[in-house]
C-alpha cells in the first residue's frame, strides 16, 4: 500500500454526508470515493506524484469489475472515466488517446419518421409487406398456405383494433383492395383457413382436458 492510497483511504473516510449535498459525480457507478480520489488528485502539484496517484486510481477501477478485464480495451476505458470524472483537467500523460470532451455531447443522428402510407393502419406495414411477397409466389399448396396465414392474422388484427366479430367478406375485400385483386378469398381458401385454426386451437384444448383430468384423479385418492 503506497501513500497516494493511504490518503486516498483518508479522503473516502470524511464526515458522512448526503449526496444531494455535495456535487454531482459524473460517472455514479464508480462511487462518492472515486470520485474523491480524483478529486485529490487534481491537487496534487508534483507531476510526477500526480501520474503515481492517478496509475492508483486507474488500478482501483479496475478492480471494481474483474469481470470485464478481458473486454476489449478495458483499461483504455478505465482511462476515458478517469479523464471524464476529472472534468478533463487533469495534466498526466495518459497511455492511450483519451476520448475527447466535445465527443460526450454530441447528439446522435437524426432518425427519419417511417412515412410509409398504409391504407388500413390496424393491419400494419408488415402485413402489406406480406401480401406483396404472396402475391410473386408460384401458385401451388405454399402460396395457399401463406395467403391463409395472411387472413387469419387480418382477422386478428382487425378484431383487435374494431373489439368486434368480423366476417369472412370484409377481409375478403380488404385482401383483394390491398393486393389490387391478385389475391381472392376462394372456397378452399376458407377451408384451409378454418383447419389452420383448428390445429393451433387443438392442442390448447388437449392441454386444458389432460389438466381437466388430471384434477379428477387427484380428487378420487
Amino acid at each position: 500500500m503506497n501513500k497516494y492510497t493511504l490518503s486516498i483511504k483518508d479522503l473516502s473516510s470524511k464526515e458522512m454526508q448526503y449526496n444531494t449535498q455535495q456535487k454531482r459525480m459524473p460517472l455514479p457507478e464508480y462511487g462518492r470515493s472515486i470520485q474523491n480520489m480524483v478529486d485529490y488528485a487534481l491537487t496534487i502539484q508534483d507531476r510526477a506524484e500526480r501520474q503515481r496517484c492517478a496509475n492508483t486510481i486507474i488500478n482501483i477501477m479496475g478492480n471494481m469489475f474483474p469481470h470485464l478485464r478481458d473486454v476489449p480495451d478495458f483499461k483504455h476505458k478505465l482511462w476515458d472515466h478517469l479523464a471524464i470524472m476529472s472534468g478533463f483537467e487533469l495534466d498526466i500523460d495518459y497511455p492511450y488517446e483519451i476520448i475527447r470532451k466535445d465527443n460526450l455531447v454530441t447528439r446522435p443522428d437524426h432518425i427519419p419518421y417511417n412515412t410509409t402510407r398504409m391504407r388500413y393502419r390496424h393491419y400494419g406495414h408488415t402485413l402489406e409487406v406480406l401480401i406483396k411477397k404472396a402475391i410473386d409466389f408460384p401458385e401451388g399448396d405454399e402460396k395457399q398456405n401463406l395467403v391463409a396465414l395472411i387472413c387469419n392474422h387480418m382477422k386478428k388484427d382487425y378484431m383487435s383494433w374494431n373489439k368486434d366479430t368480423v366476417d369472412d367478406r370484409k377481409i375478403a375485400d380488404d385482401l383483394a383492395e390491398l393486393s389490387g385483386g391478385k389475391l381472392q378469398m376462394t372456397d378452399s381458401l376458407l377451408r384451409l383457413m378454418a383447419e389452420r385454426i383448428e390445429q393451433n386451437y387443438r392442442p390448447k384444448m388437449n392441454n386444458q382436458n389432460n389438466r381437466n383430468n388430471n384434477r379428477n384423479n387427484k380428487r378420487k385418492y
